[in-house]
This record gives C-alpha cells, sequence and structure tokens, in this order.
C-alpha cells in the first residue's frame, strides 16, 4: 500500500500558495471565457502537443519527405523530443504531485506518470519545438512567431484545463529551454544522422544495399 509523503512545511506552503494563485486565475479567466464555451480549443491545443503526436507526425515526416540535407535537423529534433519525454517522465515519477482539482480524468493516452502534475510535458515540449526552431535551426521570422503564439496558448491551456498548477507550466518553461541548450550540446553532425536514419530505410539512402 503506498504511503502519503511527508512534505516538508516550507514546500507544502509554496504549493499551497501555487494551487490558491491557480485557483483565483482559472476561475477569473472563466468569467471572460467561460470553460464549457472553450473547452474544445483547450483539447486542441491540448492534441496538438502531445508526444505520441508529434512522434509519429515527425517519424512520418523523415519517410515521407526523405531529403538528405534535412536528415540532420530532422533526426536532431527527434533526439530532443525523446529527451524533453523521457526527463519528463522521470521528474513526474519523482516528485508525483497530484493534479488540480477540477481536472478531468480524459487525457488521451495517459500512461504511468502521465498521472502526475509536475512538470507540464505539453509545456516543456511547446517551449522546446519554439527554440529548436528559433534557436538551434532557425525558420522564418513568421513561423517562429506562429510558434511563439502557440506556445503560450499552449501553456495556458494547461491551467485553464485545471491539467497544471502555475509552477507546473514555469517548471515546464524552463525545462524545455534546457532540454534545447543540452541539445545544442550533444548536437549529432549529419553523418551520424544519416547512420540512425538507415535504420529506417537503408534501400533510401544512396549506397544503401537495395538502393537502385
Amino acid at each position: 500500500m503506498n504511503q502519503k509523503r511527508n512534505v516538508p512545511s516550507p514546500i507544502k506552503s509554496i504549493l499551497d500558495v501555487d494551487a490558491k494563485l491557480t485557483s483565483v486565475l482559472c476561475n477569473t479567466v472563466s468569467k471572460f471565457l467561460p470553460s464549457n464555451k472553450f473547452f474544445t480549443y483547450y483539447r486542441g491545443l491540448e492534441y496538438s502537443c502531445h508526444g505520441i503526436v508529434w512522434i509519429a507526425c515527425w517519424l512520418a515526416f523523415i519517410w515521407f519527405v526523405w531529403s538528405r540535407p534535412l536528415f540532420q535537423m530532422q533526426v536532431n529534433f527527434l533526439v530532443g523530443l525523446f529527451i524533453d519525454i523521457i526527463v519528463v517522465a522521470i521528474i513526474k515519477a519523482f516528485v508525483r504531485r497530484r493534479r488540480p482539482v477540477g481536472n478531468r480524468n480524459d487525457q488521451w493516452v495517459s500512461i504511468g506518470p502521465d498521472a502526475y502534475s509536475f512538470p507540464s510535458g505539453h509545456v516543456s515540449r511547446a517551449i522546446f519545438i519554439t527554440f529548436y526552431f528559433s534557436k538551434l535551426y532557425p525558420l522564418d521570422n513568421l513561423i517562429v512567431l506562429f510558434l511563439s503564439i502557440w506556445a503560450i496558448a499552449v501553456s495556458s491551456s494547461r491551467i485553464l484545463l485545471r491539467r497544471h498548477y502555475l509552477l507546473d507550466v514555469i517548471a515546464g518553461v524552463i525545462l524545455g529551454y534546457l532540454v534545447c541548450v543540452g541539445l545544442s550540446m550533444i548536437w549529432l553532425d549529419q553523418s551520424t544522422a544519416e547512420y540512425i536514419v538507415s535504420y529506417v530505410s537503408d534501400d533510401k539512402l544512396d549506397g544503401g544495399e537495395y538502393h537502385v
């Protein structure tokens, strides 16, 4: 039987304040943006930043586009996604902070540590993606602006859906940035990226065993 952990008083005080501020924020925003009217939009943002969705779509992107000049960008991004998911899962499993009161247990594909709140994986992922395409592999400013707005919207929706507390979201922002910084330190070169991609389909690479 799981025993309830004793939380140190200073930390408990911080968590209590965080919970109150989160509740006040949600209640205040709900007066102007009724949650029942915007629930579908919030859920749409939730799906748009789901880890499984991003990994599946990114693998499909690699497969269908199949462009050697893009391999380095594609593989490093995929590595970043996996790092983000793994780190978030480890922290959640260790901290085990329960989700806010009012959260609906209706998340799509919620596995293991996903039951916990701290930090927000959706937020860390959104921030990582935004920084990746603004710093590590810079795209057009208009695209970066769109990603920035999307990341802010995702972060806000996590609170308004009552999936997370304010501190969960703040931690997610910091973590997403740190994942991007960490990825820049282990950035894979072109040859390594091609080697990894060869496991997807060797016959598509020039010089592959079945290349024609």
